[in-house]
């Protein structure tokens, strides 16, 4: 029990510190480059605190368990966008977002979950072949990413720091990483032993320790932002992760074995996940900018959402 607290700690420690050296990292190359901070946060940010989730899925398709896959996918999603967003967005709402940045990126995440949507209430399973078109939905966004990047960041007028090396601050982006992923780890699996010890039910682990602990790195990493006045740099790993989320977290073990969808996938995790998406973008898409009844609106939902599974 002792040394399951201490490791506890320790994850909480690495997460911490990953967290802040990726933001740091993460706008420093932002800055070097000329490219706006919510570009980076749906990028290179969002791909390193999608880590665990990626790790974690392809994993349980090689040992045979694909089908919890989606459920952690469309959960994280609603954990991002409905916790991690709306919290943020409470505190402190986003002002001067760069539009053009946001509606591609809208656009292609409602276009893929509603696609996602109407495959999984026709069939109930998403097959291979799905895998396959969502791993090749991810080349193309990676492709736009690039692509977009130097007209994204043309107007960008922040100061660019002349004595940053973007190689470095690349390296120090993979070692974050790696730190989130392993904190992330040491936080899950020690929480929920120190949780079964103390005689937690197995539903409120589930909920709690489980949901949250692989979307710890995002969660970090947003409070992280907004603490050191980069806000946009949260907001865009919230989308970037979540777009992850559904290309990668879901695609690879798809791609690898298919899986089986329960029905509360389906009829509650996927519209859900629809709908807190909706609550955050489409404000922001109208007015260029977020409002803290959109944070509040989204924890409302977040908390209604945990009260329902946990009943």
């Amino acid at each position: 029990m002792v040394q399951a607290v201490i490791l506890f700690m320790v994850g909480l420690v690495l997460i911490c510190l990953g967290g802040d050296r990726l933001v740091d990292a993460a706008v420093a190359i932002a800055k070097k480059l000329g490219i706006p901070q919510i570009v980076v946060g749906a990028t290179i940010v969002s791909l390193g605190t999608t880590l665990p989730e990626i790790l974690v899925s392809t994993t349980a398709a090689f040992d045979g368990s694909a089908a919890i896959a989606a459920g952690n996918a469309f959960g994280s999603i609603i954990c991002n966008t409905a916790l991690i967003a709306g919290l943020t967005q409470t505190i402190r709402p986003s002002k001067k977002i760069e539009a053009a940045s946001i509606r591609w990126r809208s656009i292609f995440f409602f276009a893929v979950l509603i696609g996602m949507n109407i495959i999984g209430y026709l069939t109930g399973a998403f097959a291979r072949p799905v895998g396959i078109i969502l791993l090749l939905l991810f080349c193309l966004y990676a492709y736009l990413n690039i692509k977009r990047s130097g007209d994204e960041g043309e107007n960008s007028e922040e100061e660019k720091p002349e004595n940053v090396s973007v190689p470095k601050q690349l390296l120090i982006l993979v070692i974050c990483a790696a730190l989130l992923y392993v904190g992330a780890n040491l936080l899950v699996d020690n929480g929920i032993f120190i949780a079964q010890t103390v005689g937690i039910p197995e539903r409120v682990i589930a909920v709690t320790f489980i949901a949250l602990g692989t979307s710890l790195p995002e969660l970090v990493t947003s409070i992280v932002s907004l603490i050191k006045g980069f806000g946009n740099v949260g907001l865009g790993n919230v989308i970037g992760a979540n777009i992850l989320n559904m290309l990668l977290v879901i695609g690879i073990p798809v791609a690898v074995a298919g899986i089986p969808l329960e029905t509360s996938t389906v009829t509650v995790d996927m519209p859900l996940a629809l709908l807190v998406m909706a609550v955050l973008l489409v404000p922001i898409l109208i007015r260029k900018k977020s409002s803290r009844i959109q944070g509040i609106a989204l924890l409302c939902i977040y908390v209604t959402y945990c009260v329902a599974s946990f009943l």
